[in-house]
């Protein structure tokens, strides 16, 4: 068995983007659990996603967001869900938020520890770090129709300058640490509200990262490799 932690914020979680009140997209439908459905019984992926959840960094009490520090939380999420073949790591939409006022480089050095700790504190099988695939999230849409609504008083049009930013940054760190890169925004366009992937997209970010997954060539592995290591 393959194990495949799906590591994130709410784009990870599942959030709607087109209705946001009713909150997160049932089993089958978000791109998690898509994924597993085409990888198949060889693999077994782990969602991990939180709303709000940042890189490193707290929220003040007054907000009422605990938990969200996604350093805090990766070190016991590794440990517990080792042994691990691959981290999907998707994080550095909500770095971008106005209050917080991080530069595209301080997200990506945020991202860079987050590696890190992948490396010092998971563990394949054979007690080796296990494969990254780092992703660029998706655009923030400041035009979307719900976004100044929705999201306006959180992000605005330099947030989402930061955000078309990252992908170069991440894709250069992801070619420096040996992992494989993804840009979410060549696949993914949010939905109503700007920030959360739009239904479609869920489907197509499945189907790609899949491809990656599915590759021999690219993390090591493919699904002969996993089918041979459940019998």
């Amino acid at each position: 068995m393959i194990n495949v932690l799906c590591y994130g914020d709410s784009n990870t979680y599942g959030q709607r983007s087109e209705d946001v009140a009713r909150g997160r997209w049932p089993a089958g439908i978000r791109w998690t659990s898509r994924l597993a459905g085409l990888l198949g019984g060889g693999f077994h992926v782990i969602e991990e996603g939180l709303g709000g959840r940042t890189t490193d960094l707290d929220y003040p009490d007054s907000m009422n967001r605990p938990g969200r520090n996604g350093r805090t939380y990766l070190l016991p999420a590794l440990l517990s869900h080792n042994p691990l073949d691959v981290v999907v790591l998707m994080l550095g939409t909500n770095d971008l938020k106005i209050q917080f006022g991080r530069t595209a480089a301080e997200v990506t050095a945020a991202i860079a520890r987050l590696l890190d700790d992948v490396t010092a504190h998971g563990r394949t099988e054979g007690g080796h770090p296990p494969k990254v695939v780092l992703v660029a999230p998706a655009r923030i849409d400041v035009t979307a129709p719900d976004f100044a609504e929705v999201n306006g008083a959180f992000y605005d049009r330099t947030s989402a300058e930061k955000a078309a930013r990252l992908a170069g940054l991440l894709a250069e760190l992801a070619a420096a640490r040996g992992a494989t890169f993804v840009d979410a925004a060549a696949v993914v366009e949010p939905g109503a509200d700007g920030i959360h992937f739009s239904l479609a997209s869920h489907e197509r970010f499945a189907g790609v990262l899949a491809g990656r997954l599915l590759r021999s060539d690219h993390l090591g592995f493919s699904a002969s490799t996993s089918v041979a290591r459940e019998s």
